[in-house]
């Protein structure tokens, strides 16, 4: 009898086939494991609405994938519904996610993804981890804490405090780190580590990676960006 595995992983950002090849061929998930995705499933790559219909399918057939809302799902979700802030997106980038749902506008993206994006919780306990995309403000008391959405999702920095997490340690996203520095955290079963290696910018070497860290035996599974070209900044 196999043994059940966990995974984390993050900032998806509409590599679809990086993804699918990070579950199918380097992690070859099985229905007994859970896989945890930090958020960032849409936005900025080539193909967000096939990464959705990917997650949901791996839903339905019975796989343990569960997923956190990011900053980016809900910056769709907003523009989705009429509140369509600054931040999303440039022109580019827009008409990239657009077409990938086959729509012209976002109000016309269908409403299973958009139900689907809305039931995303912010954050997931486990026994030793918990997860969240970006991170928390520890200046606050716990409760508050837990209620400080904005934070997060967005947070690109904070000082973490093991004591407010009673002594878990925390696995986010968000904050693009070259490689080589999350195998470093890693390496160090640091208190918090970031695991978002950038998968979405192809052209950077130093990033370009979507990660999975196997929360058991701690092994670091990276895949480079595995998409078709796409314009998109080198950041």
């Amino acid at each position: 009898m196999s043994i059940s595995r966990r995974f984390a992983a993050t900032d998806l950002h509409g590599c679809l086939r990086t993804f699918r090849y990070l579950v199918e061929e380097e992690l070859r998930l099985r229905p007994t494991d859970s896989l945890y995705l930090l958020g960032d499933y849409v936005n900025k790559g080539p193909s967000s609405g096939g990464l959705l219909a990917y997650l949901m399918q791996l839903q339905a057939a019975g796989y343990q994938v569960q997923c956190l809302r990011g900053n980016h799902d809900q910056e769709l979700l907003d523009a989705a519904h009429g509140h369509a802030k600054k931040t999303w997106l440039t022109e580019p980038e827009r008409a990239l996610t657009l077409a990938s749902f086959g729509v012209a506008s976002v109000g016309e993206i269908p409403e299973k993804y958009l139900s689907w994006l809305t039931e995303l919780p912010y954050e997931l306990e486990l026994p030793d981890f918990v997860l969240v995309h970006a991170g928390y403000n520890f200046a606050l008391p716990p409760a508050e804490m837990h209620r400080d959405f904005d934070t997060m999702l967005t947070t690109k920095s904070f000082v973490y405090d093991p004591s407010r997490l009673a002594g878990k340690r925390l696995l986010h996203g968000h904050v693009p780190k070259p490689l080589a520095d999350i195998k470093s955290q890693v390496a160090a079963r640091a208190g918090a580590i970031g695991l978002d290696a950038g998968a979405v910018y192809r052209l950077n070497p130093e990033l370009r990676h979507l990660v999975a860290l196997n929360l058991d035996s701690w092994q670091l599974h990276a895949v480079e960006n595995r998409e078709l070209e796409y314009p998109i900044a080198r950041r």
